[in-house]
């Protein structure tokens, strides 16, 4: 009996054992499968890496990058998908690196000058923009925590001669300018905290014609806007009564006044069948 027991037994084992190989088998398979269907869907292109390490303002050669597969879905914008979309050919104009970047890191557009052009001031105007400098310090230029690439509003401080009585007004005269530089610096990875004496923003002609004026005629101030406010900025103005509260009663003493200028007193006398009207001062 117990030989009969050890049979069955042993013939148990081995077909859980086959079974348990075949379950294996079939879920590796499905597996292989899948791997394979998501390989063949996903799309790859052409694309380039850094090889090393590089800072900002340092030069692009051909040796400083490596070519890889990227994910043609997953391509962000600005990539080079061809060595001569990096470096056209017939011509020796270098790029020009405007970020710092890692190794490994991926190569698009908007971390390299176009071929031939400086990291300054140039690289970061488009087509149609001109930069101005506004001179600024530790309380106009938000204290130094400014840097390249920032988001600005504009303000301006003076006394309009057109409106009289009113004092000095400060007026927003524009709206989430870009600035390209600070001092003599584009670098957009230098560190905050350094008190600029300068501040450079690019503008259309229009806008810069304005600047200048409004710096030539008061006192600009900057300031600063959030990384990630896409608000449009209304207009605003404001002045010393306004900001005191006594605009109401200016207006109304000077409205009695206007009238009390523009009431005319007269009297009339009678000269045969002819009426004649004598202005005279006003008692009351």
């Amino acid at each position: 009996m117990r030989a009969i027991f050890a049979v069955i037994l042993l013939v148990g084992l081995g077909i859980a054992g086959a079974a348990v190989y075949m379950a294996q088998s079939y879920i590796k398979g499905i597996e292989a499968a899948q791997s394979k269907g998501q390989a063949e869907s996903i799309e790859l292109v052409e694309g380039y890496v850094t090889k090393h390490a590089m800072g900002y303002g340092a030069p692009l050669t051909k040796q400083d990058l490596r070519r890889v597969k990227w994910p043609k879905n997953a391509m962000p914008d600005g990539m080079f998908t061809s060595v001569d979309a990096i470096f056209p050919p017939n011509t020796d104009r270098e790029r020009v690196m405007l970020r710092s970047m890692e190794k490994g890191e991926l190569l698009i557009a908007a971390k390299v000058t176009e071929p031939g052009q400086h990291a300054g001031i140039t690289s970061r105007l488009k087509t149609g923009q001109r930069a101005f400098t506004i001179k600024v310090d530790a309380t106009s230029g938000v204290s130094g925590f400014l840097r390249p690439g920032d988001r600005v509003d504009v303000l301006w401080t003076g006394s309009p001669g057109a409106k009289r009585g009113r004092g000095e007004i400060t007026k927003l005269i524009d709206a989430n300018v870009q600035i390209v530089a600070i001092d003599q610096s584009t670098n957009q990875e230098e560190e905050a905290g350094r008190v600029a004496r300068t501040v450079t923003v690019a503008g259309t002609l229009r806008q810069v014609a304005g600047l200048e004026l409004a710096q030539q005629t008061g006192r600009l101030s900057l300031t600063l806007v959030g990384a990630t406010d896409d608000t449009v900025s209304a207009s605003v103005e404001i002045d010393q009564k306004e900001l005191l509260g006594i605009i109401q009663e200016e207006e109304v003493v000077q409205e009695v006044a206007e009238m009390e200028q523009e009431r005319v007193c007269t009297i009339t006398n009678n000269k045969g069948t002819e009426k004649i009207k004598i202005v005279i001062p006003c008692t009351n």
